[in-house]
């Protein structure tokens, strides 16, 4: 078969034009998938309802990764490269980033869609879709959100970026809003994620300092639940939520709080308002939210209409997954979440 010249230079034209789509970030867009790899959603809701099944903590690390991902590079996926002899330091080594997890199941996610479709979704849609469903059968149904994709996979992951850009749980109010200010996060958008401390759990060496603090800053009852759990092992965890504590922590140090707790956890309400209204939440940077007018006037709102934290942390999610990576990044669709490409897979 003869190629006219007109034809061959159209054809390498058209090459020259992938590679630039596959390099530079476009638009991202509803649907993205719709043609080239139909029905990439269901595959990531099976395996995420699954996973959450087996063990509900496992929702809240997707979450958590959303926010983890996001602030750093934008939403890339960035946060998801394993160290290597070449880059001993990734995002994922950073100490802000301790005990981030659920890696394992956007790797079976992964390996279900390259098996459907090879070569066409993301890490990074991978990841964002994934904190989506986890939200959502974590609050029952109550936060839900359509977001974009056609987000491609960044090549960099750097600990120190995750160290500079990811907010400490440490900080001061001024901290935290200058952090999120950053981002183009306001101080109702700080408040409004800060309520995804209903789940999850955290590190003792997270609130280390709130273990002395005083209680106008924290219940006395629930600082000495905090200090009998924190003494158990040299850095143990410990459910955001209070009402996720085992009960015979609660009956031991904070009777009083036995008929608040729930019976599933982790599950995703606005529990957290009222926990910080009431003083008894772990991070310093959830209680500093009361001590600025503006925060704590969101605070008292979302205690009052859950029903609004719901719709607000959806729309949150959304303007969190719409973070770019770098102007002039390299992206490309990772063929493995844990490596970039090119670069040898050992299982």
């Amino acid at each position: 078969m003869k190629v006219s010249a007109a034809a061959a230079a159209a054809a390498a034209l058209l090459v020259v034009v992938v590679a630039a789509a596959q390099a530079e970030a476009s638009e991202l867009k509803l649907g993205y998938y719709g043609k080239t790899c139909r029905g990439w959603e269901n595959v990531v809701k099976y395996h995420v309802a699954k996973a959450i099944r087996a063990n509900r903590a496992s929702g809240a690390a997707l979450v958590r990764l959303i926010f983890h991902d996001c602030f750093v590079r934008g939403c890339d996926a960035s946060v998801l490269l394993d160290p290597t002899p070449a880059n001993p330091h990734t995002e994922k080594t950073a100490p802000i980033n301790i005990g981030l997890a659920a890696f394992e199941v956007i790797d079976e996610i992964k390996a279900a869609l390259e098996e459907r479709c090879p070569g066409t979704v993301s890490c990074s849609d991978i990841l964002v879709f994934a904190a989506r469903d986890a939200s959502s059968i974590l609050s029952n149904g109550h936060v839900h959100f359509d977001p974009p994709a056609g987000r491609l996979d960044g090549k960099v992951s750097r600990a120190a970026d995750a160290q500079r850009d990811l907010p400490d749980s440490t900080f001061t109010i001024g901290e935290l809003i200058r952090n999120f200010r950053r981002k183009n996060f306001t101080v109702e958008e700080l408040v409004i994620l800060s309520g995804a401390h209903a789940i999850g759990v955290g590190h003792c060496s997270s609130f280390r300092a709130r273990l002395t603090s005083p209680p106008s800053q924290i219940v006395p009852a629930y600082r000495n639940l905090l200090s009998g759990r924190c003494a158990a092992g040299p850095d143990p965890v410990v459910p955001n939520n209070v009402r996720d504590e085992d009960p015979r922590a609660v009956a031991a140090a904070f009777p009083s709080f036995l008929k608040k707790l729930r019976r599933s956890g982790d599950f995703l309400d606005n529990s957290y308002y009222h926990n910080n209204l009431a003083r008894i939440v772990t991070f310093n940077s959830d209680w500093q939210l009361l001590t600025e007018k503006e925060a704590l006037g969101h605070v008292k709102e979302y205690a009052e209409n859950g029903t609004l934290w719901d719709e607000d942390f959806s729309d949150a999610l959304v303007k969190l997954s719409k973070l770019p990576m770098p102007p002039r990044s390299k992206g490309e669709i990772r063929s493995h979440c844990r490596v970039v490409n090119g670069h040898h897979h050992h299982h």
